[in-house]
């Protein structure tokens, strides 16, 4: 028998890099990164903050807004807009380093649906940024109406470290602008007592630190997904049967969002109960719309009754989705996705929504918008798993 003690392994010398190889996320840590924080702001102003440089790639921007009021009085507000606060911005574009626009969407969409739909910033009930520890509703009947806080991203990355900007370069950096909508379009008919709100904007940065010691990029950089709000044409009268054309697609489609609005702009459900939608005339979806419900509920838990009855993460009216991230299972997991059945699409793609008929319409007609999440990739698309 041998009497040769074991000898345990000693402990690697501390160090800040991996061994050489392997994929970019393995050299590179993640950050997060202070952009700026401005107070202030007055309701329909315009921020247009230049971008400091950060050493590394950007996988997704951190949005923060605070509305802040002391009343000299209690003050009560009358039926905020549906779609508020998140409609406090009337209109948000980033731009990459070259000028290229990645964004260009109202409030609403960027700040809510992009955040529920895109698979780029949690999941399940957390995708619906009201249930984050940072929301606050607007404060109504106190001496502090007017009042709120929101958070939201604007995500990059959509799949892992794909879709990143690189922002160490403080030469050339990506653009973003907000502009802000009136105290009137956000908190309805305007009170002349009281103290009108002012906003706070921060904006912070998730990113991947430029990798120690190795020459190493991230996989099919230059790579982007880029976010548009399409209206669709012609009109839809109520109980109408029509057929809706969606214009300018391009690129690989993940993310597909429709919302139906009226004469009013608010969203309404008066979907067809079977819909059709077609791409270059072949009927790519026809189901009834319980269905599509389902589906949402499968895919986000968008819409999915919870414990005793709760709906965790409620549907937004007028809101329907379909995702091509779930190439892996029925649920959209986020970043982990191979795009196989990323939806290809050119400029001369023609996308209809077909209602027999559509539903009933007060203030007629409604418009369907489509916000459409679009892969441009560099050279090819990256499919497949792989070390990233």
């Amino acid at each position: 028998m041998s009497n040769t003690a074991t000898v345990a392994t000693p402990a690697l010398a501390q160090t800040t890099s991996q061994p050489a190889g392997g994929p970019f996320i393995r050299h590179s840590e993640p950050g997060k990164a202070r952009i700026y924080d401005l107070t202030n702001i007055a309701y329909g102003g315009l921020v247009n903050q230049p971008l400091t440089a950060i050493p590394g790639y950007v996988s997704a921007f951190r949005l923060y807004f605070k509305s802040t009021a002391t009343q000299t009085a209690t003050q009560g507000l009358g039926a905020t807009v549906a779609d508020a606060p998140f409609n406090c911005v009337q209109l948000i574009q980033l731009f990459d380093a070259l000028g290229t626009p990645i964004y260009a969407l109202p409030g609403y969409e960027a700040l809510f649906l992009v955040p529920m739909f895109s698979g780029g910033f949690g999941l399940s009930v957390n995708t619906d940024v009201r249930n984050l520890p940072s929301y606050s509703a607007i404060a109504s009947g106190t001496a502090f109406a007017g009042q709120f806080t929101f958070a939201s991203v604007i995500p990059l990355e959509f799949s892992k470290g794909i879709g990143v900007l690189g922002m160490a370069d403080g030469s050339t950096l990506p653009k973003l602008t907000l502009q802000f909508n009136t105290v009137t379009t956000v908190f309805g008919t305007a009170i002349a007592a009281w103290t009108t709100p002012v906003i706070e904007f921060r904006l912070n940065a998730d990113f991947y630190w430029l990798p120690a010691g190795a020459a190493v990029a991230p996989p099919g950089l230059g790579s982007t997904r880029q976010w548009f709000l399409q209206q669709g044409y012609p009109a839809v009268a109520s109980t109408a049967t029509a057929t809706v054309t969606i214009p300018r697609q391009g690129g690989w489609l993940d993310t597909l969002i429709f919302e139906l609005r009226d004469s009013t702009n608010a969203r309404l459900d008066a979907w067809p109960l079977i819909l059709r939608l077609k791409i270059d005339g072949i009927g790519e979806i026809e189901t009834n719309i319980d269905e599509v419900y389902d589906d949402m509920a499968i895919s986000w838990e968008v819409g999915s009754n919870g414990p005793a009855g709760t709906v965790p993460v409620p549907r937004p009216t007028g809101v329907i989705a379909f995702s091509r991230k779930t190439s892996l299972g029925r649920q959209v997991l986020g970043l982990l996705d191979t795009y196989e059945v990323a939806m290809s699409t050119s400029a001369g793609t023609a996308m209809s929504v077909e209602g027999a008929p559509w539903g009933t319409i007060s203030n007629s007609p409604a418009t369907l918008n489509a916000l459409l999440g679009q892969v441009i990739p560099s050279g090819a698309l990256i499919q497949g798993l792989m070390e990233v």
